[in-house]
């Protein structure tokens, strides 16, 4: 996406309503600035920014509306809202992940520790931007099924069975400080996992595929 072309060159303001995450994205030396604070509630002036961006976050929040609202009233008019969200066909491509299994169980395994609220078509993310003034300007759809199916797999043996050793109730977050997994440092450990990853269909290429075959989507919208 053009709107991500020049990202080194930015001052960027961070924001999580975790004070551990926060704490951890300062230790990064990446941000000019940080909030602890919700998405919905950011202490900076109307159009202050001219480019918002989420990785992964949409699908968890409950309350998108507000959400919304609150990056129209922080864009400049042209500003770029760029965000990654899984496809309206995740659920779909995870299907038959392990052994064939296709069961609400298996979803439900994969589902619970990633805490996914929505898995929403791209015209449905337009509409939903287009109630606040922000309209589409494209999208990419990324992963493929055997990628997707991959990552299933990996999370399911990995994150998911210690989530559930934890009796379901632990976040798969939290886990990963009672390993010592988030840190700032890149450790052996990242380093094996990075090699791993090149040599496994999860890393097979992250180039785009086509529409409706691809578990997760890139969108880029722009605030009139």
């Amino acid at each position: 996406m053009d709107a991500l072309g020049n990202a080194h060159n930015r001052d960027w303001v961070g924001l999580d309503p975790d004070p551990e995450e926060t704490r951890f994205a300062t230790e990064t030396g990446i941000y000019s600035k940080i909030h602890t604070c919700g998405g919905d509630v950011v202490p900076e002036p109307d159009a202050s920014f001219d480019l918002g961006f989420s990785n992964s976050v949409l699908e968890h929040i409950p309350d998108i509306e507000s959400i919304f609202r609150e990056m129209s009233r922080l864009l400049v008019i042209g500003g770029r809202f760029v965000f990654t969200v899984p496809s309206s066909i995740f659920y779909a491509c995870l299907k038959g992940a392990v052994l064939g299994r296709k069961s609400s169980a298996y979803l439900s395994s994969i589902n619970a520790p990633c805490a996914y609220l929505r898995y929403s078509a791209v015209d449905e993310w337009e509409r939903m931007l287009a109630k606040v003034r922000i309209s589409l300007v494209g999208s990419s759809e990324y992963l493929s099924q055997k990628q997707v199916r991959w990552w299933g797999f990996v999370s399911n043996a990995s994150a998911g069975l210690l989530y559930r050793l934890r009796g379901s109730t632990v976040r798969p977050i939290e886990i990963q400080r009672s390993l010592r997994m988030r840190s700032e440092k890149v450790r052996p450990v990242d380093r094996i996992a990075a090699l791993l990853a090149r040599l496994t269909p999860l890393g097979a290429g992250f180039a785009s595929v086509d529409t409706g075959s691809a578990g997760c989507s890139l969108i880029e919208a722009r605030k009139d």
